[in-house]
């Protein structure tokens, strides 16, 4: 039987599944270290999505403030954090980009996902945590968006009016291939199960995705950036 090597400090996640192989706990740690781990850096009002991401097999998200939480680097989620009123302390910020971290993990977990981001131009030239800061955010935009199974597009600003003007949209699909929506505003955010509203949502993102620049494009557009940088 294996055994967790003694003296040595590994990440928590690393831990749970060196735990995993010993105790043949088949899953079981895992899924609590996720539920516990995510639970304490998350807004109760978020925690919901959050755990229907887990198990999505769509999942699409359009954001016009700033870069989705899924594709942030934790450079730039430190400079969100560390603006955000009312301050947080130290160990409050911590604990949020913990969660942001470990929600990431989807991409290793979900290879069979179907996942979109459109994202507003405007969103990508803003200098969030600076300069430097920027870089490595495109650099992270480039890496995580190239497995076929994640789409990415850039709504460019010379395009004037679009279907989602009126804010961010994500949405997902769980594997009983139920719809589920989530629209987030100032302190807080509306979770949706209404098929006619999810209907409509899914109408604005359909129209979406033509209007924003395709992938390739998208992508040359994030080279571009980059080399302003």
């Amino acid at each position: 039987m294996a055994s967790i090597e003694q003296g040595r400090r590994f990440p928590p996640r690393v831990f749970v599944e060196r735990a995993e192989e010993v105790l043949d706990a088949f899953g079981a740690l895992k899924g609590v270290y996720k539920h516990v781990g995510r639970e304490k850096g998350l807004a109760s009002w978020f925690r919901q999505w959050a755990e229907l991401e887990e198990q999505a097999i769509s999942l699409y998200t359009f954001e016009n403030r700033v870069v989705p939480g899924l594709l942030q680097t934790e450079g730039y989620a430190r400079g969100l954090f560390s603006v955000r009123l009312p301050l947080l302390d130290e160990p409050e910020i911590e604990a949020m980009i913990a969660a942001l971290l470990e929600r990431q993990s989807l991409f290793a977990d979900r290879p069979n996902t179907a996942f979109s981001f459109i994202v507003e131009e405007h969103v990508l030239r803003r200098e969030t945590g600076g300069g430097a800061v920027m870089r490595q955010q495109i650099d992270h935009f480039l890496e995580v968006t190239a497995p076929r199974n994640l789409e990415f597009q850039v709504m460019p600003m010379n395009r004037g009016a679009h279907a989602c003007l009126d804010g961010p949209i994500r949405l997902t699909e769980s594997p009983e291939n139920e719809w589920f929506a989530y629209c987030e505003a100032q302190r807080g955010g509306r979770f949706a199960v209404d098929p006619k509203t999810i209907s409509v949502l899914h109408m604005h993102y359909a129209k979406l995705r033509s209007q924003a620049l395709p992938p390739a494009d998208s992508r040359r557009v994030l080279e571009q950036m980059r080399g302003a940088l």
